[in-house]
């Protein structure tokens, strides 16, 4: 099975977990580095090591960050690339993407279906509502 880690600013990566818990419970091989406001990025890349070390065994780890180009996804890149392990990294993670990750990988084993799955439904997941307005009947008539 392919491990899964989200990581973030603050306490994305807790606060997004306990969001896929509460709607599909906490997966197997599953971790989460936040990036407190109290940690340098040396901090940082001790938890992404230590959360990568926890997922060792799996067939790969994909990486789940809050935003392409941020300290947690450039550290999860760097560490990734030093590692044995098929590290893949997404930045711009949302809900959806780790819900369906976390449920398509129980069948789907190639990291490269998971990444573009995770991509796709991702992008697939940001809607926009237009609310239109209602104009109320000025003659009388009723409906």
């Amino acid at each position: 099975m392919i491990g899964i880690l989200v990581t973030g600013h603050g306490n994305f990566a807790t606060g997004l977990s306990s969001s896929v818990k509460l709607i599909a419970g906490l997966p197997e091989k599953y971790e989460m580095v936040d990036f407190l406001e109290s940690y340098s990025v040396d901090d940082l890349s001790r938890e992404l090591n230590a959360a990568m070390d926890r997922l060792k065994d799996c067939d790969g780890i994909l990486v789940f960050a809050d935003l392409a180009g941020g300290s947690p996804f450039k550290t999860a890149v760097e560490i990734g690339v030093g590692r044995p392990e098929n590290i893949q990294v997404i930045g711009g993670t949302n809900l959806g993407m780790i819900i369906e990750i976390s449920m398509a990988r129980g069948f789907i084993t190639d990291m490269d279906d998971l990444v573009n799955m995770a991509v796709n439904t991702g992008k697939d997941q940001v809607v926009h509502f237009t609310l239109q307005t209602h104009t109320e009947d000025t003659d009388g008539d009723g409906i």
